[in-house]
């Protein structure tokens, strides 16, 4: 495989997205029954972009695969959570892309004022277990027969990996991404060129 290159999506890779996310619904990977319409997609990309960091990554120009994070919870309180998403097209998987994709979404995440970061696993998933448990995740607990999909009841496994030890009486919200890329732009650019150097 050529060297890949994971860079910041934008509301356009969205179709792209779509191509590689669509297939997994097919599988127990992700509890979602139906395929979202372009529309829908769209709508769910714009939506993460407007308040999270989101990544894709490019093999000669085209997207392989894609990392982002979300909000844990809507109520206002669990706003200093995200959990964490990772999607790789079948030719890019087991080569290690996902696992820089996740770190890179985990760095802007606390670059961001994000304190814990949330993978939430159907079980059994060797990969996706062993992704989570080599970048330092913790197993937070177990939901049995979490849903019935695919012919049968799921498992799902929560981890947890804290980006700080610090909870202060008064802290401030998160920055919202596309904020933190006006703010601090040359932040957000070292953690894309150490995701990009570690692939060469």
């Amino acid at each position: 495989m050529t060297t890949p290159v994971i860079r910041l999506a934008t509301s356009a890779d969205s179709d792209a997205i779509l191509g590689i996310y669509a297939p997994y619904i097919d599988t127990s990977i992700t509890f979602e029954e139906e395929a979202p319409t372009r529309e829908a997609f769209q709508a769910r990309t714009d939506g993460v972009l407007a308040a999270h960091p989101y990544l894709v990554a490019e093999l000669d120009g085209k997207v392989v695969g894609y990392a982002y994070a979300h909000e844990l919870r809507e109520r206002g309180a669990y706003r200093w959570n995200s959990e964490l998403s990772v999607y790789l097209a079948p030719a890019a998987q087991g080569h290690g892309l996902g696992a820089v994709l996740y770190h890179a979404l985990i760095e802007l995440c606390a670059a961001q004022g994000i304190k814990a970061v949330y993978g939430i696993v159907t079980s059994p998933n060797d990969p996706s277990q062993r992704l989570h448990e080599n970048l330092g995740f913790e197993v937070m607990g177990h939901q049995r027969h979490a849903g019935f999909t695919c012919g049968q009841w799921h498992d799902v496994t929560w981890y947890v990996k804290f980006l700080t030890d610090r909870f202060e009486d008064d802290p401030a919200s998160p920055t919202p991404f596309p904020l933190l890329c006006d703010q601090q732009p040359q932040t957000v650019k070292d953690i894309l060129d150490r995701a990009n150097s570690s692939l060469r």
